[in-house]
Parts: structure tokens; sequence; C-alpha cells
């Protein structure tokens, strides 16, 4: 199906071999305004992509002649493609299918069955993060959480909630890129910096100490990879 033109659009590659699924994806997205391009496998992607120029891809995991995840490693290592958002949409629930698809270079990671709201108020947020990279508010509100970075101080409903400076710099952390999953190391450095000599199990017992505070849902733990801000209720 041929993408509508409007230079202004964002642009979305979906990859799936499902017909149904590409349908839903395509009415949804052209309605929100993006423009949009399809292909049912990974080969066919490969093919798509550097034509198309897309600024996300929509990737299926399991599909026939190259899968996603050897679609996914093969744009990555395609300098045009470096910093696509790339998101995996799969029915596969098994760990190491998660795992592999971030080891492959994935941004994010949605199970089926894709639920339209919920994918079209994540592309939202990478939209506005794309739009405005440094933008770097004071104060974040996301998930029924107020996060203020110069007071160090969180809200939940009104209430302030008392964290530590590395447990808050740690929520604050992770909530300023929802959804982008960070390894231990990658937040070790981070929040810690190279300077000081911990354990990443630290990350564990900050991430701990933190959910008992705030609630076990807005910290969501990717197995094998790392944390993420879950903004999913």
């Amino acid at each position: 199906m041929q993408p509508t033109a409007n230079p202004n659009a964002y642009k979305i590659l979906v990859v799936d071999d499902d017909p149904d699924i590409v349908e839903l994806l395509e009415y949804n997205l052209r309605k929100e305004g993006y423009e949009v391009a399809s292909a049912p496998d990974g080969r066919k992607a490969l093919e798509v992509a550097p034509q198309f120029a897309p600024d996300i891809i929509l990737l299926d995991v399991m599909m026939p002649h190259l899968d996603g995840i050897a679609a996914c490693r093969q744009l990555r290592e395609q300098p045009k493609f470096k910093d696509t958002y790339i998101i995996f949409l799969t029915a596969r629930a098994e760990e190491f299918s998660e795992v592999a698809a971030f080891d492959a270079g994935a941004d994010d990671f949605i199970a089926k069955p894709i639920k339209p709201r919920a994918l079209l108020s994540r592309l939202a947020a990478f939209v506005r993060r794309d739009k405005d990279p440094q933008q770097t508010s004071d104060t974040i509100e996301i998930n029924g959480l107020k996060i203020d970075r110069t007071g160090f101080a969180v809200y939940q409903e009104g209430r302030k909630i008392t964290l530590p400076k590395k447990e808050f710099e740690l929520l604050a952390f992770l909530a300023a890129s929802p959804h982008k999953v960070f390894g231990r190391d990658e937040l070790l450095q981070n929040i810690w910096g190279n300077d000081v000599f911990v354990l990443a199990r630290t990350v564990d017992v900050h991430v701990r100490k933190v959910r008992e505070k705030v609630g076990d849902h807005h910290i969501q733990t990717i197995k094998g990879v790392g944390y993420k801000f879950n903004t999913d209720n």
C-alpha cells in the first residue's frame, strides 16, 4: 500500500506477516497523521526501509524469510538506521525473545494483542521527545507521579513521598525516558558515576526500595536486560 505524502508527518514502517494486524495498524496510524508503509517480512523490510526512510519501525518477531531479530540487527548495522526508533511487536512472551530483541537493538517491546490506544500513546511520547530532545523540565508528571527534580520531591495523588537522593535520582532518570530500557551498568554510570565503585546489585536494591515507596508497577524489570519506567497502568 502506498504511503500518504505529508512532508511534516513522522514516517512509520509496519513489518508483520499478518495482513489483519498490518491493516489495523495502518488505519490507526494514518488516522493520527503518520505516514505509513508496510512490509510482510524482514527481507522485504530491508528493501523498503532505505527508500521510505522511516522514523519509527514496528517490527514483528516471528516472520518468514527473515525474522524480526535478524532484520533489526541488519538495520542497526546501517548508519542511517542507527537512531531509528524500533518497537518489536510479538505474541511470544518468552523471556529469551525479549532479551534477544533488545540485544539486537530494539528500543521498545509491545506484546500482542496490540492495543492501538496504548501504542499511539507510546508513539506520541516518542515524537514529543524527538521534536524537543533538549527539553529538561524541572518537573515530570507521569503515571500518577509528580517528580520535582529541583526540590528532590515526589508526589503521588498530592501526598509527598520522601526518597533518599540516589533513590530519587534513579526514579527521575527512568521517568525522564519512559519505556526506554536501561541496563544495570548504564544506570550505575548515570546515577553513581564512574568514580564510585558499586556493584550492579546496588541498582536492584535501590529499585526494590523505590518500589516499596511509590508502588511496584512504575518500574518494570526486563529480565536479563535491566529496567524501564512503565507508563501502562
